[in-house]
């Protein structure tokens, strides 16, 4: 009640707010604000997804790790030596599937990148598919779309998940509803997708309090508020200052 005061004291009225995807915000947002804009933060919401990703393909090693088969200690003899090549095989694919895990979740990727991980989902179809749904995740949160147009995408994204059982249950993030709220900012130039800047100087806040004891009393919270706020209204100039004197002294 107090933010909304002292807007309006300023002649500011809010238009829209962009949280993580906490409980907590949605209730205390309409008390006060009523139906402002809400955009839920597209960095917490493909977080959670790429987080399911990485669990799928950490089951599928797992999968793979169990059908080593077993033998005995010393070097292999004539009649286990096949089973000791396919032993090797398998470990390597389970490498790889590790080592290369990030190729699944990583936004773009290089030809090269592609070509890898073309070669270590050998055998893994579903591994294929489930890269495919996070292209098509990604691309739900292109600025050049607009809000009824990524809905689309996503009922449709959501009907090929239904499709696969198996990664319906590994996929239940993309049919929550809190994803359509983080596709608000699509309609609204001036709403931020993520709440990046506002962690961000969480961040740096709680950092110092760790370092400068005297910043725990709430007189002292308040100016390093301030003093923050008054910094990154300055940052552009900062910035503008910085390239003119690396230019300078470039020559």
């Amino acid at each position: 009640m107090r933010f909304r005061e002292v807007l309006t004291a300023r002649g500011l009225s809010l238009k829209g707010v962009t949280t993580d995807g906490s409980q907590l915000y949605p209730t205390p947002i309409v008390q006060v604000f009523g139906a402002v804009s809400h955009q839920l933060c597209q960095f917490h919401v493909i977080a959670e997804i790429n987080k399911a990703v990485l669990k799928a393909v950490a089951k599928v090693r797992r999968e793979r790790k169990a059908t080593l088969p077993k033998l005995g200690r010393g070097r292999p003899t004539a009649a286990t030596r096949k089973l000791a090549a396919r032993k090797k095989r398998i470990e390597a694919r389970i490498t790889d599937l590790f080592d290369h895990r990030h190729l699944f979740v990583q936004h773009h990727l290089t030809p090269a990148e592609r070509n890898t991980l073309h070669q270590i989902t050998r055998g893994h179809p579903e591994l294929r598919i489930l890269r495919q749904i996070v292209d098509e995740a990604y691309r739900l949160f292109d600025r050049r779309c607009r809000t009824d147009t990524a809905l689309a995408k996503l009922a449709k994204l959501r009907q090929r998940v239904r499709r696969f059982k198996r990664l319906a249950h590994t996929l239940k993030k993309l049919f929550s509803s809190t994803l359509e709220k983080a596709l608000t900012f699509l309609d609204d130039s001036l709403l931020p997708a993520t709440s990046n800047a506002v962690e961000r100087g969480n961040r740096r806040h709680r950092k110092m309090q760790k370092t400068i004891y005297r910043v725990r009393t709430g007189p002292h919270i308040r100016q390093r508020i301030a003093v923050d706020m008054l910094r990154d209204a300055q940052a552009q100039g900062r910035s503008q200052t910085t390239r003119t004197l690396h230019y300078a002294r470039a020559g």
